[in-house]
């Protein structure tokens, strides 16, 4: 087996360089670039040796006008209300939208389009219909700055207040390794237990809990504002309970100490006490509580841990749509 016609034998042949004499001198060849002798390395000694750089990338074709005219429709609109497809931007979507500037692409070739021009795929977040935006950036805009403001003028903290439910028969969540074609099974409990969590926490680190059984009520949710027992202005959502004349009663017996601001309805991304719910029910439904006790104790178990751990509920308040909640 000869590298070309020089007559060099491989060192591993029977016949071998001794039995032809000398070193190998073959010139060019497919394996010249590397191989003893070859024409790169005698031109250019181990510079020559030095990878080839790859094939040209594939031909831009869209333009540098059209690709920010379809980003822009991409980050401003839904392919619904452009008429091209369902809420999200898949690839199938985009094809469609690409071919609104005259350009025709596979799906696989969009995807590869889009990966190179910095787009990846994303789990999306939920937003309500009734959601009201201009409520949302008057909110962020004003409302909360002004309470801020009023806060560090008293003294007072400010606490972001949530509830939440937990449920036995919750499916543990994430994924299980297993053979190809024999799905993982997961015992769980098929009676419908379930405890209530009413919590709160304050940007520097600060965590308050109670865990309750029985229906969120007014006195539930005032007895939990008492046992803050300190000057403070809660933050919550719009729930029927907060707006209760009871918790009007209360709050306007208690109103040197406690003052409760309502936040922009369906906005339950805006409120940091939800990233500690997430953490919570992430942590408690996988350990697969069998009794209402047991469950609860997982739950305490749980939250008393996050009070001891207060740089952790201060990374709540680093995620991007609360970040404006860091006092």
């Amino acid at each position: 087996m000869r590298c070309c016609g020089c007559g060099w034998w491989p060192r591993w042949s029977p016949v071998g360089s001794r039995a032809i004499g000398g070193p190998p001198k073959c010139s060019e060849s497919p394996n010249g670039r590397w191989a003893p002798g070859g024409g790169a390395y005698r031109r250019d000694g181990r510079d020559g040796l030095a990878t080839r750089k790859g094939r040209p990338g594939p031909a831009e074709l869209i333009s540098a006008e059209d690709r920010g005219t379809l980003f822009a429709a991409m980050a401003d609109y839904t392919p619904g209300e452009l008429l091209i497809g369902g809420p999200m931007w898949t690839r199938q979507a985009v094809v469609e939208l690409i071919r609104l500037v005259g350009v025709a692409m596979t799906e696989q070739g969009v995807g590869l389009w889009l990966r190179r021009h910095g787009f990846t795929l994303q789990r999306p977040a939920r937003c309500a219909y009734e959601q009201q935006p201009a409520a949302v950036r008057a909110w962020l805009d004003e409302q909360y700055p002004a309470i801020e403001t009023r806060a560090k003028a008293e003294g007072a903290a400010i606490a972001w207040v949530d509830q939440c439910g937990l449920r036995s028969d919750a499916a543990p969540p994430g994924r299980s390794w297993a053979p190809k074609g024999r799905t993982p099974i997961v015992r769980v409990t098929g009676k419908r237990l379930r405890v209530n969590v009413m919590s709160a926490v304050a940007s520097r680190g600060a965590l308050w809990f109670t865990v309750f059984t029985e229906r969120f009520t007014a006195t539930v949710f005032t007895a939990f504002l008492d046992r803050v027992a300190r000057q403070v202005h809660i933050i919550a959502d719009r729930h029927p309970v907060h707006r209760s004349k009871a918790v009007r009663a209360w709050l306007e017996t208690n109103a040197d100490r406690v003052e409760l601001h309502l936040m922009p309805g369906y906005s339950p991304e805006l409120n940091p006490d939800e990233l500690l719910n997430a953490d919570l029910k992430r942590n408690v439904n996988a350990s697969r509580a069998h009794t209402v006790d047991r469950l609860a104790h997982q739950t305490r178990r749980f939250l008393r841990r996050r009070q001891c751990q207060p740089h952790i509920v201060r990374s709540y308040f680093q995620t991007r749509h609360v970040r404006y909640a860091i006092m």
